[in-house]
Protein backbone atom coordinates (compact mmCIF):
# COMPACT_ATOMS: atom_id res chain seq x y z
CA UNK A 1 0.00 0.00 0.00
CA UNK A 2 1.42 3.36 -0.98
CA UNK A 3 1.94 6.22 1.47
CA UNK A 4 -0.77 8.22 -0.28
CA UNK A 5 -3.24 5.32 0.06
CA UNK A 6 -2.44 4.94 3.76
CA UNK A 7 -2.93 8.67 4.38
CA UNK A 8 -6.24 8.61 2.48
CA UNK A 9 -7.40 5.55 4.41
CA UNK A 10 -6.45 7.15 7.73
CA UNK A 11 -8.22 10.40 6.82
CA UNK A 12 -11.34 8.50 5.77
CA UNK A 13 -11.34 6.53 9.04
CA UNK A 14 -10.93 9.73 11.06
CA UNK A 15 -13.77 11.43 9.20
CA UNK A 16 -16.03 8.40 9.75
CA UNK A 17 -15.25 8.38 13.48
CA UNK A 18 -16.01 12.10 13.73
CA UNK A 19 -19.29 11.68 11.86
CA UNK A 20 -20.35 8.81 14.13
CA UNK A 21 -19.62 10.81 17.25
CA UNK A 22 -21.68 13.74 16.00
CA UNK A 23 -24.80 11.90 14.91
CA UNK A 24 -25.96 8.69 16.50
CA UNK A 25 -28.99 6.47 16.68
CA UNK A 26 -28.39 5.71 20.34
CA UNK A 27 -26.05 6.21 23.21
CA UNK A 28 -25.54 6.46 26.90
CA UNK A 29 -24.78 9.39 29.08
CA UNK A 30 -21.80 9.39 31.36
CA UNK A 31 -20.90 11.52 34.34
CA UNK A 32 -20.71 11.02 38.03
CA UNK A 33 -22.55 12.36 41.01
CA UNK A 34 -26.15 12.25 42.13
CA UNK A 35 -28.07 13.66 39.19
CA UNK A 36 -31.54 12.69 40.48
CA UNK A 37 -32.61 11.22 37.16
CA UNK A 38 -33.11 7.66 36.03
CA UNK A 39 -32.48 6.21 32.59
CA UNK A 40 -34.97 3.48 31.76
CA UNK A 41 -34.34 0.45 29.56
CA UNK A 42 -35.93 2.40 26.71
CA UNK A 43 -33.06 4.93 26.75
CA UNK A 44 -35.25 7.71 28.10
CA UNK A 45 -33.97 9.49 31.21
CA UNK A 46 -36.58 11.07 33.48
CA UNK A 47 -36.48 13.28 36.55
CA UNK A 48 -39.05 13.29 39.34
CA UNK A 49 -41.02 16.53 39.47
CA UNK A 50 -39.29 17.57 42.70
CA UNK A 51 -35.79 17.04 41.25
CA UNK A 52 -35.97 18.80 37.89
CA UNK A 53 -33.60 21.50 36.70
CA UNK A 54 -34.82 24.61 34.93
CA UNK A 55 -34.23 24.70 31.21
CA UNK A 56 -31.62 27.29 30.23
CA UNK A 57 -32.31 30.30 28.04
CA UNK A 58 -33.17 28.82 24.65
CA UNK A 59 -33.80 31.78 22.44
CA UNK A 60 -32.59 33.21 19.17
CA UNK A 61 -33.47 33.29 15.51
CA UNK A 62 -35.34 30.48 13.78
CA UNK A 63 -34.23 28.96 10.50
CA UNK A 64 -36.70 31.37 8.89
CA UNK A 65 -35.05 34.35 10.65
CA UNK A 66 -37.83 35.04 13.18
CA UNK A 67 -37.20 35.60 16.91
CA UNK A 68 -38.14 32.76 19.24
CA UNK A 69 -37.83 32.25 23.00
CA UNK A 70 -38.88 28.87 24.41
CA UNK A 71 -39.67 30.59 27.74
CA UNK A 72 -42.69 32.15 25.99
CA UNK A 73 -44.27 28.66 26.01
CA UNK A 74 -44.25 28.38 29.83
CA UNK A 75 -47.55 26.78 30.85
CA UNK A 76 -47.29 24.28 28.00
CA UNK A 77 -45.35 21.05 27.74
CA UNK A 78 -42.50 21.78 25.32
CA UNK A 79 -40.77 19.10 23.28
CA UNK A 80 -37.33 20.21 22.12
CA UNK A 81 -35.66 18.17 19.38
CA UNK A 82 -32.00 18.82 18.51
CA UNK A 83 -31.39 17.85 14.89
CA UNK A 84 -29.36 18.42 11.75
CA UNK A 85 -30.38 17.96 8.12
CA UNK A 86 -27.20 15.89 7.59
CA UNK A 87 -28.13 13.42 10.38
CA UNK A 88 -29.55 10.06 9.22
CA UNK A 89 -31.29 9.22 12.53
CA UNK A 90 -32.85 12.71 12.50
CA UNK A 91 -34.33 11.90 9.09
CA UNK A 92 -35.65 8.60 10.45
CA UNK A 93 -37.51 10.27 13.34
CA UNK A 94 -38.65 13.46 11.59
CA UNK A 95 -41.98 12.09 10.34
CA UNK A 96 -42.90 10.93 13.87
CA UNK A 97 -42.17 14.35 15.34
CA UNK A 98 -44.25 16.03 12.62
CA UNK A 99 -47.19 13.69 13.31
CA UNK A 100 -47.13 13.92 17.13
CA UNK A 101 -46.67 17.71 16.99
CA UNK A 102 -49.77 17.99 14.81
CA UNK A 103 -51.78 15.53 16.95
CA UNK A 104 -50.92 17.33 20.22
CA UNK A 105 -50.86 21.01 19.17
CA UNK A 106 -54.33 21.59 20.65
CA UNK A 107 -53.57 19.61 23.84
CA UNK A 108 -51.09 21.99 25.45
CA UNK A 109 -47.92 20.67 23.77
CA UNK A 110 -45.52 22.84 21.77
CA UNK A 111 -42.72 21.35 19.67
CA UNK A 112 -39.55 23.34 18.95
CA UNK A 113 -36.52 22.17 17.02
CA UNK A 114 -32.92 23.23 17.46
CA UNK A 115 -31.13 22.89 14.14
CA UNK A 116 -27.39 22.52 14.66
CA UNK A 117 -24.27 22.15 12.56
CA UNK A 118 -25.98 23.05 9.30
CA UNK A 119 -23.78 25.70 7.68
CA UNK A 120 -26.77 27.52 6.24
CA UNK A 121 -30.53 27.41 6.61
CA UNK A 122 -31.25 26.19 3.07
CA UNK A 123 -30.71 22.52 3.99
CA UNK A 124 -32.60 22.95 7.27
CA UNK A 125 -35.64 24.46 5.57
CA UNK A 126 -35.59 21.72 2.91
CA UNK A 127 -35.37 19.06 5.66
CA UNK A 128 -38.43 20.45 7.48
CA UNK A 129 -40.42 20.66 4.26
CA UNK A 130 -39.46 17.09 3.30
CA UNK A 131 -40.40 15.78 6.78
CA UNK A 132 -43.66 17.77 7.02
CA UNK A 133 -42.45 19.67 10.09
CA UNK A 134 -44.45 22.83 10.69
CA UNK A 135 -43.25 23.83 14.17
CA UNK A 136 -40.40 26.36 14.55
CA UNK A 137 -36.71 25.49 14.84
CA UNK A 138 -34.02 27.68 16.36
CA UNK A 139 -30.93 27.96 14.16
CA UNK A 140 -27.82 27.03 16.15
CA UNK A 141 -25.07 26.19 13.64
CA UNK A 142 -22.26 26.14 16.22
CA UNK A 143 -24.08 24.38 19.07
CA UNK A 144 -24.06 27.36 21.46
CA UNK A 145 -27.58 26.61 22.71
CA UNK A 146 -26.59 23.06 23.67
CA UNK A 147 -23.71 24.47 25.74
CA UNK A 148 -26.16 26.47 27.89
CA UNK A 149 -27.27 23.30 29.69
CA UNK A 150 -25.51 22.66 33.00
CA UNK A 151 -23.29 19.58 33.21
CA UNK A 152 -24.95 16.78 35.19
CA UNK A 153 -28.46 17.72 34.12
CA UNK A 154 -30.73 16.16 31.53
CA UNK A 155 -28.81 17.96 28.79
CA UNK A 156 -28.66 17.15 25.07
CA UNK A 157 -25.36 15.40 24.39
CA UNK A 158 -25.87 13.85 20.98
CA UNK A 159 -27.65 14.56 17.75
CA UNK A 160 -30.49 13.76 17.76
CA UNK A 161 -31.48 14.52 21.34
CA UNK A 162 -35.00 15.17 22.58
CA UNK A 163 -36.05 16.95 25.76
CA UNK A 164 -39.46 17.34 27.33
CA UNK A 165 -39.84 20.52 29.37
CA UNK A 166 -42.72 20.62 31.84
CA UNK A 167 -45.26 23.43 32.23
CA UNK A 168 -42.98 25.12 34.81
CA UNK A 169 -40.04 25.33 32.39
CA UNK A 170 -38.12 22.42 33.95
CA UNK A 171 -36.55 19.47 32.13
CA UNK A 172 -38.63 16.34 32.79
CA UNK A 173 -37.23 13.84 30.29
CA UNK A 174 -34.46 13.32 27.75
CA UNK A 175 -33.68 10.84 24.99
CA UNK A 176 -30.28 10.56 23.32
CA UNK A 177 -31.40 8.59 20.28
CA UNK A 178 -33.79 8.68 17.38
CA UNK A 179 -37.34 8.10 18.57
CA UNK A 180 -40.30 6.24 17.14
CA UNK A 181 -43.78 7.69 17.54
CA UNK A 182 -44.37 5.27 20.43
CA UNK A 183 -41.16 6.27 22.24
CA UNK A 184 -41.87 9.96 21.77
CA UNK A 185 -45.36 9.56 23.24
CA UNK A 186 -43.87 7.66 26.22
CA UNK A 187 -41.89 10.82 26.97
CA UNK A 188 -44.68 13.33 26.38
CA UNK A 189 -47.80 11.71 27.88
CA UNK A 190 -46.62 11.41 31.53
CA UNK A 191 -45.52 15.05 31.61
CA UNK A 192 -48.75 16.16 29.94
CA UNK A 193 -50.75 14.22 32.55
CA UNK A 194 -49.08 16.08 35.45
CA UNK A 195 -51.22 18.57 37.33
Amino acid sequence: MSTRSRVLLAATAAAAALALSACTSGGTSGGGGNTNFVTGKNGIATAAKSHRDAAPDLSGKTIEGKSLDIADYKGKVVVVNVWGSWCGPCRAEGKYFAKVAKDYQDKGVQFVGINTRDTNTTQAIAFEKEQGITYPSLYDPTGKLMLRFKKGTLNPQLIPSTLVIDRDGKIAARALEALSEESLLKMVKPVLAEK
